[in-house]
């Protein structure tokens, strides 16, 4: 409970600092696009190295977890659809895109200039609801390793660590839509510290939920089904959402593709910070010899 305390806090100051933060210094296209990369790297690595593995490992069934990653995926990539609520490009400035030479597909739209006073609203509840399935995922990637007597100290750092790098780029997200429509500091400030409040809320709450179900049978069921469900929402945030608005860029090609090879090896690297225990698969034994042939 300590761990996801102290996770819960700093998601939600590194939230608070993303929205405020393009107040105060300007971000270049390069350097938020190479950001981009970098965590779309270590959630894809996060998902395959450490969720999905942990979910197999505690529901004993690959075909569920499977089942369960595909709800996931498939529910995140509908609901992005249907409110495009990931615009991280809008932190960027008009005169840093007007002064980018590079060249860019013409089937993609930056979102600059004026912006509707209430067109932030959209983006807020589509990454409040999304960040509710993170709270979700950190509190499940801690509660996995409930019950074991081995240290768990940086139990869940993978899915934390890929929480906290994403999540300021939604806060920029929603601050920058507010600031183009005209809404006060006072108002954005408001507003940022209610959806910095939303994950480590969920995650506790939903840390509480699986705790007292620890000794119902009902609790096996939910951890590694919440592991496999969060499994696939970081997969299609990554290959939906972060890697499709990196790619269309003609520029800097070798420079993103390093920053994504550098997540994806980060998460691996994880793997040895975590508690021993949570990698240590052995090997399952067969259940009955193969029958002959005739």
């Amino acid at each position: 409970m300590l761990t996801l305390l102290a996770y819960s806090v700093l998601i939600a100051i590194v939230s608070l600092l993303g929205g405020w933060l393009p107040g105060v210094i300007r971000f270049t296209h390069v350097r938020l696009h190479a950001l981009m990369s970098l965590i779309a790297g270590f959630m894809l690595g996060v998902a395959c190295f450490h969720m999905l593995p942990h979910s197999v490992k505690h529901g004993g069934s690959i075909d569920a977890a499977m089942l369960y990653l595909m709800v996931g995926l498939l529910g995140m990539f509908f609901l992005v659809r249907a409110l495009h609520f990931h615009q991280h490009g809008s932190v960027e400035s008009t005169d840093d895109v007007e002064a980018c030479d590079h060249d860019h597909d013409d089937s993609h739209t930056h979102h600059h200039g004026s912006q509707h006073p209430l067109s932030w609203t959209g983006v807020f509840l589509g990454l409040t609801i999304h960040t509710l399935i993170d709270g979700v995922a950190l509190a499940t990637a801690v509660a996995a390793t409930s019950g074991s007597s081995q240290p768990v100290t940086l139990a869940g750092i993978g899915t934390f660590l890929a929480i906290a790098l994403h999540k300021p780029l939604d806060s920029m997200s929603i601050t920058s839509l507010m600031a183009a429509g005209g809404w006060s500091r006072s108002s954005q400030w408001k507003i940022n510290l209610v959806y910095a409040a939303v994950c480590p809320a969920a995650a506790l709450l939903f840390y509480l939920l699986i705790d007292t179900q620890l000794s119902n049978a009902s609790s096996n069921r939910l951890v590694p089904a919440a592991l496999a469900f969060s499994a696939g929402v970081f997969l299609c945030i990554a290959l939906g959402d972060l890697l499709p608005e990196i790619q269309f860029h003609s520029h800097d090609r070798v420079k993103y593709s390093a920053c994504l090879l550098a997540g994806v090896a980060l998460a691996w690297t994880i793997r040895y910070v975590e508690p021993p225990h949570l990698h240590s698969h052995p090997a399952v034994p067969p259940t009955a010899a193969a029958p002959a042939d005739l």
